[in-house]
């Protein structure tokens, strides 16, 4: 219910107040770090006060300012879902503890990112954390019919699911996929755009949150 919550209030935020993270927070999101290391692969650095990879003209260009905190994800090509799913799962966590993260692929200082991914990984996002200026806006939304086809009567649970999917952060809000449902089964696919796939594991992430990951299997 926390992370249903945090989905519900978390919007994208460039813009920090200069307030450092509580040490109990940044074990917490450390807690959660290893754990899904272990399980997905992946490698992921919490940087802490670290000004330098939001200080040229491409963070200035993507609005961002006062950022000195930030995930950053490694993982090798072709998990790019994986990404997805699990840095959205840590982008909720900080969300239900007060912070505030906007997804980032292009607008930083990839050289200045203190962080060397392991051989066969690359860098491949980063999330700015920290204490909005602001709590952010939502973003528009596609009607539901545009994005999904379900089997009359729609189940509670997968009209549910979509409402939160429809919450998820997509790259420049473009809501490239489409889900199906038939029975308990559901697919989700990605359409043609940039960071589709990484998109994708963020969209099922939500959806598996909100229709509950006891109501339905994914095909």
């Amino acid at each position: 219910m926390e992370l249903l919550n945090a989905m519900q209030q978390r919007h994208s935020v460039r813009a920090y107040r200069d307030i450092p993270i509580p040490e109990e927070v940044i074990c917490r999101l450390k807690q959660e770090i290893e754990r899904i290391e272990k399980e997905s692969g992946l490698q992921i650095a919490l940087c802490t006060n670290e000004p330098e990879a939001f200080s040229g003209a491409l963070a200035h260009y993507g609005r961002f300012r006062n950022c000195k905190n930030y995930l950053a994800i490694a993982a090798e090509d072709g998990k790019e879902e994986t990404v997805g799913w699990y840095g959205e799962e840590l982008v909720l966590l900080a969300q239900s503890m007060g912070l505030n993260s906007c997804w980032v692929a292009l607008t930083f200082r990839k050289g200045k990112v203190p962080f060397t991914p392991a051989p066969g990984k690359k860098l491949a996002i980063v999330i700015s954390l920290g204490y909005g200026q602001t709590q952010g806006v939502p973003h528009k939304s596609k009607p539901i019919e545009k994005l999904c086809r379900w089997e009359e009567p729609i189940p509670d649970w997968f009209r549910k699911g979509m409402e939160a999917a429809l919450l998820a952060p997509t790259a420049i809000n473009q809501q490239r996929f489409f889900f199906t449902q038939k029975g308990r089964r559901v697919s989700a696919k990605e359409l043609t755009g940039p960071c589709s796939k990484m998109d994708l594991g963020i969209v099922k992430y939500h959806f598996a949150l909100g229709a509950g990951q006891e109501n339905f299997d994914w095909e």
